[in-house]
């Protein structure tokens, strides 16, 4: 791991120092000339998102002496990297990073009902229909005795709110009900947390890579993002201290549990060194466990919020969903928080959505109860299709490279190039929609050498999904994608 700041967008130099350290931790196959290596693992750098896109390299000199190299192996190093696309110079302004022509990033996520498509810029499962169809029924009687009633419940109905309460004191963090508060899916939860505590212009630490739509909902704010890199060994809570105290953001969004899209669940001394970390800084932590139940391979764990120290239990706000678990249809979510921040969430809320659907929630209230029971068919099914899509790419697609999760819903490729967004649009024209690496970065450029693969689908399908891929390859990289008038977007 890497000691010191995540150089991002709004530092616009990278010292000599820095980038030797951050190289330092970038392993090289043997045998490579020196200079192919140093541009190998600037090159990586900035794909994984450590180094930002248009962040002016070192001076030649002053990057020989921090590596104890010669110079000439940094000239040709940078040579190659302006010759494979990855750094630009001018005269008199130096020389920084840069993207190949044709590798920028591109969102071709987008609706469509055509037949034969194969949606994968959504990672979601379908809903459990026993357990649905019984809910149902159970809401339906619920429904006609509340008819009489106006139906307005801007914190959410009383026996949902019980429900998801009781569900975090089972988990280890004791929560009464007025300390949730319901919402239409988690992404009103995070808009309206965010709304709530940020102000334009104010930092939030985050995650790179990062789910997408939180990274939209951040700029709608004005929020200014401070980046921290979620890599192949997952965080480094030092990089996370060293960011929260030298950007001093006012909130920090942070997926712990099997984390979108990487996977990765946070071990507990992790999670308590960032307690500790933002209680020192006054950070607020918001915590988003949408993917929190879905452990394929290892324990779930406990509430976030359940290891802070005390006295820091109401700096820590968490969000969650039936989406990813039961289903995304319902638009059921939730915040977790102290009850005062409840109560101003609530008020925030009603010029824009006075309540949520009372069906809606009675569904929910149904599904909820019989959890054990979704999830007890759900995960297996997951963990067998994961490991068939595993099993799959190795077969067609050999020189990719991931790391199997533990949990959630999606593997994180490797490409080895920066062909993500070609690849993405290749495969359009293919029936397959797919979301390249470029989507959840939160620099621009990062990630392009990745791809998110969920496998939320039958495995025949992913079978399908991997051979129209390979296809895509086979057929280039050139063809025409989504139109830019349709509506885009990732789940």
């Amino acid at each position: 791991m890497v000691n010191g700041p995540v150089v991002h967008g709004m530092d616009r130099t990278l010292g000599s120092r820095q980038l030797a350290a951050l190289l330092s931790a970038v392993p090289h196959p043997d045998g490579r000339p020196g200079y192919r290596a140093l541009a190998e693992g600037v090159r990586r750098l900035l794909l994984d998102g450590r180094i930002a896109l248009h962040v002016r390299l070192p001076a030649e000199r002053e990057l020989a002496s921090a590596l104890t190299v010669s110079r000439a192996t940094v000239t040709a190093a940078y040579d190659l990297l302006r010759e494979d696309g990855f750094a630009r110079s001018r005269r008199g302004a130096g020389t920084w990073t840069e993207l190949p022509d044709g590798h920028r990033p591109a969102n071709v996520a987008s609706f469509s009902a055509e037949d034969g498509v194969i949606d994968l810029a959504i990672a979601a499962p379908g809903a459990p229909e026993a357990e649905l169809a019984a809910a149902f029924a159970e809401a339906g009687v619920l429904l006609a005795q509340r008819a009489s009633t106006p139906g307005f419940h801007p914190y959410g109905i009383p026996e949902l709110r019980a429900a998801v309460a009781e569900r975090f004191t089972r988990r280890g963090l004791p929560t009464l009900p007025d300390q949730i508060l319901i919402t239409n899916g988690a992404q009103q939860a995070l808009s309206l947390t965010l709304g709530l505590l940020g102000r334009p212009g104010d930092r939030i630490l985050v995650e790179n890579p990062l789910y997408p739509n939180a990274l939209d909902a951040m700029r709608r704010v004005g929020l200014r993002t401070a980046p921290v890199p979620v890599t192949a060994e997952g965080w480094d809570p030092e990089l996370i201290d060293s960011a929260l105290r030298q950007a001093a953001p006012r909130l920090a969004y942070l997926i712990p549990d099997f984390h979108n899209p990487t996977g990765h669940l946070m071990p507990p001394e992790q999670r308590l060194s960032v307690l500790e970390s933002a209680r020192a800084t006054g950070t607020w932590l918001v915590i988003d466990e949408t993917m929190t139940d879905l452990a394929l391979d290892v324990p779930g764990a406990p509430p976030f919020a359940s290891l802070a120290p005390r006295g820091m239990g109401e700096q820590v706000v968490t969000v969650g969903s039936l989406s990813k678990t039961h289903w995304g249809g319902l638009r059921l979510g939730w915040v977790r928080a102290g009850s005062r921040l409840i109560t101003e969430l609530a008020t925030a809320r009603v010029p824009a959505d006075k309540s949520g659907s009372v069906l809606d929630q009675l569904v929910g209230l149904g599904l909820l109860a019989r959890t054990d029971e979704v999830l007890r068919e759900r995960l297996p099914r997951l963990r067998a299709q994961r490991d068939a899509l595993a099993d799959s790419l190795a077969r067609h697609l050999p020189d990719w490279r991931w790391q199997l999760p533990p949990g959630g819903l999606t593997l994180w490729i490797d490409l080895g190039r920066p062909i993500a967004s070609s690849l993405a649009r290749a495969a359009l024209a293919q029936g397959l929609r797919i979301e390249g690496g470029a989507r959840f970065g939160a620099d621009p450029g990062t990630h392009e050498h990745r791809l998110r693969f969920p496998y939320t689908l039958p495995s025949e399908v992913l079978e399908e999904a991997v051979l129209r891929l390979t296809t895509a390859l086979d057929s280039g990289l050139n063809a025409a994608g989504a139109e830019a008038s349709r509506p885009q977007w990732v789940v």
